[in-house]
């Protein structure tokens, strides 16, 4: 039987960085607050949460890099919306930010969730921070499980044990 790892987005003890962007505060207000109510709803505490506001979603890597190097978080969310336009930015904005958020966590080994929309319109936007699917709900969970996956992975979760030595 193989050894399997895995966990739930469980909050209790964990502290959380959200790096949010302010572009299109109107959408990433309500991914924020979709982020916060999923971390108390996993029995986070709002003392174990820090919020950082930045311009835009091209500046998420940077902050959530910095975020992550401190060692503070268990996880880190990166929040923010890029709508498309009528001229090739969405394209880059796009592919560096989601190229950024994984080098934060492939350089740090925290995890750190991708809670940017990607969007063609401000409708799909919309559809996507609806009470019933929010997307910055979606991205704290996924950085939950794999805090917890990364606890266990380290030996410092419940599930991890020594080996005997021979």
């Amino acid at each position: 039987m193989p050894k399997v790892t895995s966990a739930t987005p469980d909050a209790d003890g964990l502290a959380v960085a959200i790096a949010v962007a302010r572009f299109n505060h109107y959408i990433t207000s309500r991914l924020l607050e979709g982020a916060i109510e999923a971390f108390l709803d996993k029995g986070g505490s709002e003392n174990d949460l820090h919020v950082v506001h930045v311009p835009g979603a091209f500046e998420l890597p940077l902050a959530a890099k910095k975020l992550a190097s401190s060692k503070k978080y268990a996880a880190v969310v990166c929040l923010g919306a890029v709508i498309r336009g009528d001229t090739p930015h969405f394209e880059y904005v796009c592919a560096e930010t989601a190229r950024g958020i994984m080098d934060a966590s492939r350089k740090t080994d925290v995890p750190v969730a991708f809670g940017v929309l990607t969007t063609d319109t401000t409708e799909q936007a919309l559809a996507r921070i609806s009470p019933r699917s929010n997307k910055g709900a979606d991205a704290m969970l996924a950085a939950l499980e794999m805090a917890n996956v990364m606890k266990q992975l380290s030996g410092k979760g419940k599930v991890a044990k020594k080996r005997r030595k021979r």
